[in-house]
């Protein structure tokens, strides 16, 4: 599985990238941890803060094709270390805002900017295009991995430091722990490439590339799958704590339960990237998929103990970011890797459009209803759909014409 990893700066490179992911990504997968404390210090209502924490989705969604194509551009270098430092501000600022539109400059604008410019497009982007084309698929998966990993050790150790410190203590501490990326960026934006030279036809700059992109049908389809993903992942990572709430267990449980889902899903990131070069990637998605909305249905009528929330975890968790390798490499057949951190970028756009919807929508179901069962509902819905949606898909490249002199 993973003898393509076995050149020490192929897996260097690999690593590095997953150890910044792993932080990025844990920072962000936790903040569903911090509702209830906010609520009770600001008074400003579950909605309110939801609203921020879906500004937030959105946000690193926004960011990701902008991110990718700077990296593309200009490198990752800079990109990175100004991701990592924007996610730390962000961080460190929020105890300090008691309103609204201050928890939106906060955690939906420059901590989503930070760790959206520190994430999946740049990072499978830049090492794709210094990796051999053999290894990309593993190290795709192990890097996803690491953001798996990241929110395993995060959600833990942020709820023992809410108890220890408070919330606000629990956010500082998360500002400085941040900053643990920076050395690591070095490897992945170091100059030179392990890879060949992109083929002819993946050139002939940016625009047309996402042009072509767009008006490619399996691309959008792609983009439709992506949409459920995010929908699905935002609701739970930021109103699972809410849902373990409403079944009277303590907070422990949803802070286990997020853990359970990254450790789940490292498993899961490994295995899907080891899938891309037996299967082809479309049945990969299709069969997470589907497999999501089983798990939801079979959830909903289980009895709600802590077992049931662990067990729904590791389940969920198995396939929870296990989409980035398939969806990234989908990206790659179709287009090549010269701009993928670009193209992937615009997926992930796409995917945190539904992230916006899961988290908003997720605070006014809790307001209106009292519960989320609409939620549920509308989750299995959009994830069956996203299955029959990704069959189709092609995974040639895309036959280009021939550039005017």
């Amino acid at each position: 599985m993973f003898r393509s990893l076995r050149q020490p700066e192929v897996l260097a490179i690999t690593l590095a990238a997953a150890g910044i992911l792993a932080i990025t990504m844990g920072a962000r997968q936790s903040l569903g941890l911090f509702v209830s404390p906010l609520n009770t210090a600001t008074g400003l209502g579950i909605a309110s803060i939801s609203l921020a924490l879906a500004v937030g989705q959105f946000t690193w969604g926004a960011i990701q094709p902008i991110a990718g194509a700077a990296a593309d551009r200009w490198g990752p270098r800079a990109v990175l270390v100004a991701g990592i430092l924007l996610l730390a501000v962000g961080s460190a600022i929020t105890p300090f805002m008691d309103s609204t539109f201050g928890l939106i400059f906060s955690l939906g604008l420059l901590s989503a900017i930070g760790s959206g410019a520190g994430s999946f497009s740049v990072l499978i982007g830049a090492a794709a295009q210094r990796l051999p084309a053999e290894a990309r698929g593993t190290a795709s998966g192990v890097i996803n991995a690491g953001g798996s990993f990241g929110q395993f050790v995060f959600a833990p150790l942020l709820q023992k430091l809410i108890q220890l410190f408070g919330w606000m203590g629990a956010l500082w501490s998360l500002a400085v722990m941040t900053l643990a990326a920076l050395p690591l960026i070095g490897k992945v934006a170091k100059g030179g490439s392990t890879a060949a030279h992109p083929p002819a036809a993946e050139k002939g700059g940016l625009k047309r590339a996402v042009r072509e992109a767009i008006t490619d049908r399996s691309y959008l389809l792609l983009h439709a799958g992506f949409f459920t993903c995010g929908f699905h992942i935002a609701f739970l990572v930021t109103h699972l704590p809410g849902e373990v709430d409403l079944c009277g267990l303590p907070p422990a449980v949803a802070s286990w339960s997020l853990a359970i889902i990254g450790l789940a899903n490292i498993f899961g990131s490994l295995y899907a990237g080891s899938c891309i070069s037996r299967y082809r990637s479309r049945n990969v998605l299709a069969v997470m998929y589907a497999s999501r909305a089983v798990l939801v249905a079979l959830y909903l009528v289980a009895p709600k103990t802590e077992w049931t929330f662990y067990l729904f975890a590791a389940g969920l968790g198995f396939t929870w970011l296990a989409t980035v390798p398939p969806t990234a490499a989908l990206v790659g057949k179709l287009f090549g890797v010269r701009y993928l951190g670009t193209l992937f970028g615009l997926t992930l756009l796409s995917h945190q459009i539904g992230g916006f919807l899961g988290a908003w929508l997720g605070g006014l179901s809790i307001t209106v209803t009292g519960d989320y069962t609409w939620m549920w509902y509308a989750d299995i819905a959009l994830a069956l759909l996203a299955a029959v949606l990704n069959l189709p898909i092609r995974e040639a490249p895309v036959a280009r014409a021939p550039q005017p002199a």
